[in-house]
This record gives C-alpha cells, sequence and structure tokens, in this order.
C-alpha cells in the first residue's frame, strides 16, 4: 500500500487524539462514584495505573515497533484500549473495583503504551529535517484529546449514562484507531545501518551513526535524558493534580474561574508540545530543554509571590506549556544523538520515566502539602527539581559536545 506522508501524520495525531482521552478521565469520577460504592481516591487510582501501565508497556510494545511495524502495534492498540474502555462500562455495572484496575489500569494502559509509541519514531522517518516538528505535531494530539473528549464523554453521560457511555466510546476508539494504525507505515526508502560492535557503557554515537536500543540504554547520555524527562513528568503531573486548589488557596480564585483556568492550561498543554518541538528544530533540542527549565524555574518560584489571578494564569499555562515540552522533543532529542535505527525501541524504554513519575509525582505533592499545609513549599520542591532538571540538561550538553568533537576529529 502506498502511503503519503502527511497521511502517516495525520493518522499518527487521529491516534494519539483517541488514546489522548485518558485525560479527560476526572469527567468520569463523580459519575461513577454516584454508581458505585468505590471512595474518590480508590476511582482516581485506576488513572494512576494507567498512566504507569502505559510508561513500563511502552518500553516492550517500542521494541514490537521495530520488529512488526507500527500499523501491528497501532491495531493491538486499538484492541486493547477500546477493550478496556468497554470492560471499563462492565465494572461500572457490576460495582467490581478489581475489574476496573484490569479493564482501564491495565488493559487500557496497555493500550495506551503501545499507541503512544507507534506513530512518533516513523512519523520521524518520513520527515527527517524536521523531526521536531514532526512529532510534536502526533503528541500534540496527545495533549488536546481530553479537551475534546470531555464536552463528548459529558454529553454523553446525560444522555445514556455511564456505563453505556464507555461502551460507545470503546466501540468508537477501536474503529477508529484500528483504521488509523492501517495508514502508518514506515517509508521503504530509509537506509539505516546496523551498529554490530559494542559500545562500552557511558559513550555514544552520534553524526548520522545508529545505535540499537541495547546499546543506547548503556549510555551516560541515556541516563541522563531518563532522568531530565522524569523530574519534569514529576513536576508537571504534580502540578495538573492541584493546578484547581492551588489557584483558589493561593490567589482566592473562585471554584468556577479556577475549573476555567484548567482548561485553559489543558490548551497549553498541548500546544506547547508543537511549538517547543517546532522551535527545536532551530534553537537544538540542548538549547530547548535548557530554556524550558530555566522558564519553568523562574515561574515556578514567582508564583510564590504573584497574587494576581490572570498573572497566575498566564504563569501556569507556560509551565505547563514546558510539561508538554518534554513529551514532544524526547523523541527528536533521542534520534539526534542514537539515530533512528531503533528508536521506537528507546523511545519506549525512557518512556518508563513517565510511568514512575505518574505515581511520584502526586506523592510529592501530596506529602510536601500535607507535611507544611502550604503550596508554596510545592512550588519550592517543585522548583528545585527543575533547577537540579536543568543541572542535568547542562551535562547532557556537555557529554553530546565532547563526543561529537570526539567523532569529527
Amino acid at each position: 500500500m502506498k502511503v503519503n506522508r502527511y497521511v502517516v501524520a495525520t493518522s499518527g495525531v487521529i491516534l494519539h487524539l483517541m488514546i489522548g482521552s485518558v485525560y479527560a478521565w476526572s469527567v468520569y469520577t463523580q459519575p461513577i462514584q454516584a454508581k458505585t460504592n468505590w471512595s474518590e481516591a480508590a476511582i482516581t487510582f485506576a488513572f494512576s495505573l494507567a498512566i504507569f501501565c502505559l510508561g513500563m508497556s511502552a518500553a516492550f510494545m517500542g521494541r514490537l515497533v521495530e520488529r512488526f511495524g507500527p500499523n501491528v502495534t497501532g491495531t493491538i492498540s486499538s484492541i486493547c484500549y477500546g477493550s478496556g474502555m468497554a470492560l471499563t462500562g462492565v465494572a461500572i455495572h457490576t460495582q467490581q473495583l478489581w475489574l476496573l484496575y484490569l479493564a482501564y489500569g491495565v488493559i487500557g494502559g496497555l493500550g495506551l503504551g503501545s499507541g503512544y509509541v507507534t506513530p512518533v519514531s516513523t512519523i520521524i522517518k518520513w520527515f527527517p529535517k524536521h523531526r521536531g516538528m514532526a512529532t510534536g505535531c502526533a503528541i500534540m494530539g496527545f495533549g488536546f484529546a481530553a479537551m475534546l473528549t470531555s464536552p463528548v464523554a459529558h454529553s454523553l453521560m446525560n444522555q445514556v449514562g455511564v456505563e453505556r457511555t464507555f461502551y460507545i466510546l470503546g466501540a468508537v476508539y477501536f474503529v477508529v484507531m484500528l483504521i488509523a494504525a492501517q495508514f502508518i507505515r514506515p517509508p521503504k526508502h530509509v537506509a539505516q545501518t546496523i551498529v554490530k560492535t559494542a559500545q562500552p557503557a557511558g559513550v555514544s554515537l552520534m553524526a548520522g551513526q545508529q545505535l540499537t536500543a541495547n546499546q543506547a540504554v548503556k549510555t551516560r547520555e541515556f541516563r541522563l535524558l531518563w532522568l531530565m524527562l522524569f523530574i519534569n513528568i514529576t513536576c508537571g503531573i504534580g502540578l495538573v493534580s492541584a493546578a484547581s486548589p492551588m489557584a483558589q488557596t493561593l490567589t482566592h480564585m473562585s471554584v468556577a474561574k479556577a475549573a476555567l483556568m484548567v482548561g485553559i492550561i489543558g490548551v497549553f498543554n498541548g500546544l506547547g508540545r508543537l511549538l517547543w518541538a517546532s522551535a527545536s528544530d532551530y534553537l537544538g533540542r540542548p538549547n530547548t530543554f535548557s530554556t524550558v527549565f530555566i522558564m519553568m524555574v523562574v515561574l515556578l518560584f514567582g508564583l510564590l509571590a504573584i497574587r494576581s489571578q490572570f498573572l497566575f494564569t498566564v504563569a501556569f499555562c507556560l509551565i505547563l506549556s514546558g510539561y508538554g515540552a518534554g513529551f514532544s522533543v524526547i523523541p527528536a532529542y533521542l534520534s539526534d544523538i542514537f539515530g533512528t535505527l531503533e528508536l521506537g525501541a528507546i523511545h519506549g524504554y525512557v518512556l518508563t520515566a513517565w510511568g514512575v513519575a505518574g505515581l511520584v509525582g502526586p506523592i510529592v505533592l501530596s506529602l510536601s502539602h500535607e507535611i507544611t499545609h502550604s503550596y508554596q513549599s510545592t512550588l519550592i520542591v517543585f522548583g528545585i527539581l527543575e533547577l537540579i532538571a536543568l543541572g542535568v540538561s547542562f551535562k547532557i550538553r556537555a557529554a553530546f559536545a565532547k563526543t561529537s568533537a570526539s567523532i569529527t576529529e
């Protein structure tokens, strides 16, 4: 089947728009609670479990992308995510909490992991001169999905009830994702050379040479990139989970205004993925990450003094754009350093940082707030973490320059 590269990119965006609906989970929390005897915390854990399984399964699924092709993993994603959503409806109907965790958390999480890694490495190969923009477009769909899913899910629940909403959405996700997956194929003209010689730990090949996934994960650069992404996601997820109460506490924003703010920052989460990734094609990946972390450090500490509701919202929007940037810039950064030979597998391995951060972020926030009874202490903790991430970004920059210089000599 002959495929146009813009069709591939569009299919990737559509696939991410479907699985990105996971970020709309909060829309279901109260309706599910009203239909069952489950606590809010128990229901919310299904989301955390899904994100954890996303990150952990991405490593394995990234391998499958390289071995069997993205259309195969995309098909697996459609089956897992679609059936996971449908079984979630069954879990609610039968009021089986364990089934909710199995359906949405584990099966749905596997669908998320396989779907997330499916288009990214493939689209990069179709757009080699604009890697950042290409991945930004695909991953932007994941960020924007909640904005589209929330009103649709809310309307469906009012019309047909919460269980049937999951049945309908599960069927829609399955069909749309299955069709989109068939158009996500790598270009046939891409020639790649396998690096067969074993590389010592801490050394990476650059300047157009290719590493296998097993070689890449043994390098110092990979470990630093993993740590940098982990810190950024930990802070981002923590802030997302507390954006509304934080705004109400620090600026005396009303509940309605805080809800509106959450919707606005969600747009910047998605938009930031495209804008920062596109900018990285011109600024370079090292400069882009360092710029993002400098911005986030300044804004996080700045929020300690901001009491204006408008300025607070603007600052939060910029911070969330930086959070989104981490997801969209990292695939292009990986391709710069390790090549595109097994980029799907390498990207899957680095996404394990997302799975761990999805559990750690909310815990760090809740503990810091519980101990000090203040969101200001939370901002300080996250500001310090972003400072560490900034230091790591400079560490990677130094390793990048040193290794590049040794190759050109």
